[in-house]
């Protein structure tokens, strides 16, 4: 389908779905690109637990077909859909924008959801939880007439209490209104926009994480924090639902299924125990250890990992230390975005496929590029065996947030490290990239990495990726993609000055690209009128690989003579316009030569390594 037919096909489909009476049943709708997990989804979709961390047996996915309609404004949230189902069919979760959704429609930024669910009879004497794992942006509940609280945020979890809403013995009503500002308001939003145009992308709008139930006692545990140090220190905060000390065990089980420890506590309120002997958690030996918590009828399952975050000094060099030593950080940017689903992957697979062939190169750190990803996401990086440098979604780059907008953007940014703060693969939090959303005084900037340093001492700040920096964090970031500028004593932007006394690090580099046939581009005109705007196009992939080798010299050389402890390849896949991915869109063409890649790798590891970074062995995936 052409570009332009495409997009007269959506409008239609739009003005379709605004006018039509009779439901529309659900079926994948054609993208302006595939992958090979497209028509693999089904109607039963992401049929796993969504909290790897905070496991319970008794819980109930609500994924699937739902319906759906359009609404006009907010005001329509004061008369909500009467009986029956709505007028469209819509895959929960997926970005309405999305092929996936069976909607795909643009420019709706008022919606409705509605399903129908029991709840197990089994869950009589339980209070019943819903959860949404997130949904962009504003959204309010409606269970069978009773409306809960409204919701602000487009990556943060929702938990709603609504025992004395459900019925147990038939079935119950759910609607769900949606109100996504996108472009119109000042709010942290990544790279979505209604108007695409290069580094910007189409938005997801909607529910487009899991749904649902979770049976819990009266009394039961809320929050699971929990951070182990390489030394066996195992420090947990837990807190309850009562809020009233109750005790609490926690038992440790090791990878050959051994208890290895158990302690008693008291929950809401911080304790520390030690484990003998533990096995750190290493980027080519990713040790987990299985956890069981109990608090009195409750019980939950989770892991943790065992390793150490700090900086010092190696060799009269700043530098990031992972269980005591430096290991050279070296990954790709990702940005998580996906031809068929947007912000939502087709499924599991198709979302571990992109970490699975990063650590085939030999990439051992992610970072996750203003986004949240699903938190199945970060329990793959922990299994893997990939540090993730995490970034919170950016307000518009355009805009300057006033005080009411920057508590928001910092109360979101709470919210987000306190829902990751125990997976052990994330390494590091990032505030804000290239001066989106920051105000040039610094002021919220030197706010915001105390406010982070406070709720997770546990991990480094990188108050400011790219430019823009007033001295804050454990980071001297530099972006520059041709030429990386790594930790040294030379910088191209004024505001950017090599700084000795924090860790360097090139958190954007590299971006070379190359185009590809029809079939594997994001098949819009204005996408596709955009890809010149790349950092750098080279012809044929001989070229890219030896350009791409040629920067591996520059940040090999600069690890070798300055001060560079990691740096941040742009990017894992292609994304609409920008051509720069290891992989195209749809996952199908690897651009890059692996067994150069690696090899090239390999020698950053051995320069970090002669500067006193923990020694590699050949073939090591770390």
């Amino acid at each position: 389908m052409r570009a332009a037919q495409f997009r007269s096909w959506v409008l239609l489909t739009l003005s379709a779905l605004q006018t039509a009476s009779a439901q529309t049943k659900y079926e994948v709708q054609t993208p302006p690109l595939d992958t090979d997990w497209t028509y693999e989804v089904g109607t039963d979709p992401w049929p796993e637990h969504p909290r790897p961390q905070l496991r319970r047996d008794a819980w109930q996915s609500l994924n699937g077909v739902w319906t759906w309609s359009a609404a006009k404004s907010n005001d329509d949230l004061n008369n909500p859909p009467g009986a029956g189902p709505l007028d469209h069919e819509v895959l929960v979760p997926s970005c309405i924008e999305s092929g996936l959704s069976g909607l795909q429609v643009l420019d709706v930024n008022h919606m409705w959801y509605e399903t129908n669910f029991e709840v197990p009879k089994s869950w009589d004497s339980q209070k019943v939880l819903l959860h949404f794992e997130a949904v962009d942006y504003r959204s309010t509940v409606i269970i069978n007439g009773a409306k809960k609280d409204t919701h602000r945020g487009g990556y943060s979890r929702i938990t709603l209490d609504v025992t004395e809403d459900v019925r147990l013995n038939g079935t119950n009503r759910m609607l769900v209104f949606v109100h996504d500002p996108t472009d119109t308001e000042v709010i942290p939003v990544g790279k979505q926009t209604v108007r695409p145009s290069h580094i910007f992308y189409r938005p997801c709008s909607g529910i487009w994480q899991q749904v649902w139930l979770e049976a819990v006692p009266a009394d039961h545990i809320e929050r699971l924090d929990v951070a182990s140090n390489a030394d066996g220190e195992v420090t947990v905060n837990i807190v309850s639902s009562s809020g009233d000390g109750a005790d609490v065990q926690v038992t440790v089980v090791d990878q050959n299924g051994n208890e290895v420890a158990t302690h008693s506590g008291s929950a809401d309120k911080q304790f520390t125990f030690n484990v003998d002997g533990v096995s750190p958690w290493w980027p080519d030996s990713p040790t987990l250890y299985n956890l069981t918590v109990t608090l009195g009828d409750d019980e939950v399952a989770s892991y943790t990992g065992f390793r150490t975050i700090s900086k010092s000094e190696v060799e009269g060099v700043t530098r990031h230390l992972l269980n005591g030593e430096f290991v050279f950080q070296f990954g790709t940017l990702d940005q998580g975005y996906w031809p068929d689903g947007l912000h939502t992957p087709p499924n599991l697979e198709a979302m571990v496929y992109d970490l699975k062939v990063l650590k085939d190169f030999g990439f051992n750190m992610v970072r996750k590029h203003i986004k949240v990803e699903p938190d199945l996401f970060y329990e793959a990086c922990d299994r893997l065996g990939l540090m993730v440098i995490q970034d919170m979604p950016s307000t518009r780059p355009d805009a300057q947030p006033n005080a009411e907008e920057h508590a928001e953007f910092r109360r979101q940014l709470e919210i987000m490290v306190n829902e990751h703060k125990s997976y052990p693969s994330i390494v590091s939090w990032t505030i804000y990239n290239e001066g989106w959303g920051q105000l040039d005084d610094g002021q919220p900037e030197e706010e915001l990495t105390k406010v982070v340093r406070e709720l997770d001492p546990t991990r480094l700040i990188n108050s400011v990726s790219g430019w823009d920096d007033h001295g804050f964090g454990d980071y001297h970031d530099n972006h520059n993609y041709a030429h990386p500028q790594c930790g040294t004593p030379f910088y191209s932007r004024p505001k950017t000055p090599y700084d000795p006394e924090r860790i360097g690090i090139a958190g954007e580099y590299g971006g070379i690209g190359h185009n590809v046939s029809i079939e594997h581009l994001w098949n819009v005109k204005e996408a596709i009128d955009t890809i010149p705007e790349t950092y750098e196009i080279n012809e044929d992939l001989e070229s890219y690989n030896y350009r791409a080798m040629v920067l591996f010299r520059d940040l090999r050389e600069q690890t070798e003579r300055f001060a560079c402890s990691g740096a941040v390849y742009t990017q894992t896949t292609d994304v609409e316009g920008e051509v720069n991915g290891l992989l195209t869109y749809d996952r199908r063409v690897m651009r890059p030569d692996l067994k150069q890649w690696q090899d090239d790798i390999q020698s950053l590891y051995e320069a970090a390594a002669s500067r006193g970074g923990r020694p590699v062995s050949k073939g090591r995936k770390y």
